[in-house]
């Protein structure tokens, strides 16, 4: 498998608090690699550094083994890297379809009057990801009128609107119930199978990890504690012991 992601050594800290400390991760083509780790381990930074919000202390990143570590978020858009954010980023009075005809315009570097004009172009090619996430139907619907499941799908299509290479999903399944997961899941998996595009995704779900992650990265403390097979690391003790006792 050849690596799609790199990150070697990523260090960040705000003050005195030491948010992500000497992190190195590989993301390799065909792979559905979760970040797990107890509240305050790091994730969300780490995917801050990874995605160009944030710019590291130390370490260096790479993209299709290009160095991306000081380039800003939209150049990593450019590059391949797509992400969703654990809080929705999308405009609650615009339709799905118009949350989806945005994402594209900024894609493909179109001015704004093309989206006021909504080319039938633009307007094909935002209905297409909404029937691929399962959407069709609601494409007419505001964002703030949807569901938090149908948010949650219409998350992933703004992210696939990008034609990402590789995805980095931040906690995917957050706030459903467990039925809403389940089917979150199986559209994610199938459609990162069927266009072959590799995810890390951050996730508190231990269901959600075990039964969709190929490997698992556990942080605590800002470090890497485990970097393995999800059998490996539900049986490792330390994990336990980081998660006070929880069953895995």
């Amino acid at each position: 498998m050849s690596a799609v992601l790199e990150a070697s050594n990523l260090c960040k800290s705000f003050g005195d608090f030491t948010a992500v400390d000497g992190v190195s991760l590989t993301v390799h083509t065909g792979e559905a690699v979760a970040i797990i780790g107890p509240n305050g381990a790091g994730k969300s930074s780490l995917f801050d550094l990874l995605t160009g919000r944030k710019m590291p202390d130390a370490g260096e990143i790479h993209l299709f083994g290009k160095p991306v570590t000081r380039q800003p978020p939209w150049r990593r858009v450019k590059q391949g890297l797509g992400r969703s954010f654990q809080l929705s980023s999308l405009f609650p009075a615009y339709s799905a379809r118009e949350n989806v005809q945005v994402a594209l315009m900024a894609a493909n570097s179109l001015s704004w009057n093309v989206f006021l004009l909504a080319t039938k172009t633009l307007r094909a090619e935002a209905d297409d990801l909404l029937d691929r996430v399962g959407l069709s139907a609601k494409a007419h619907v505001r964002a703030g009128e949807l569901s938090h499941g149908d948010l949650r799908t219409l998350d992933l299509a703004v992210a696939l609107a990008t034609r990402p290479k590789v995805l980095l999903l931040d906690e995917p399944t957050a706030g459903m119930g467990r039925e809403e997961s389940r089917e979150c899941l199986a559209q994610i998996r199938a459609i990162t199978r069927r266009e072959k595009i590799p995810i890390a995704f951050v996730e508190h779900d231990m269901d959600v990890v075990f039964s969709f992650a190929t490997r698992v990265i556990v942080l605590v403390a800002g470090k890497v504690l485990i970097d393995a097979p999800p059998e490996r690391v539900r049986a490792d003790e330390r994990v336990k012991e980081a998660y006070f006792g929880e069953d895995f």
